[in-house]
């Protein structure tokens, strides 16, 4: 019973809102989705450089190690 007096009080107070107001929230909810979709962008050219300076470092990481194993062998192939 409770939980309907909550439901009847909430569409009591939507059918009062009035067209002007209705516009007002209306443009209110789009600037907030337009700050939030730049937002997005932005965050998303920042995971981009992270993606990509974490590819620089595997890679450099990769090349120190066949460097090493390198050495390692050629050190193994003047010893024998």
């Amino acid at each position: 019973m409770c939980a309907f007096s909550f439901y009847a009080g909430a569409m009591r107070l939507r059918s009062t809102w009035t067209d002007s107001r209705l516009d007002d929230f209306k443009s209110g909810v789009d600037s907030r989705l337009d700050e939030l979709s730049s937002r997005v962008d932005d965050l998303s050219t920042r995971v981009d450089g992270l993606q990509h300076t974490m590819i620089n470092g595997f890679l450099t990481l990769v090349v120190i190690m066949v460097t090493g194993f390198m050495g390692l062998a050629g050190l193994i192939v003047t010893k024998l």
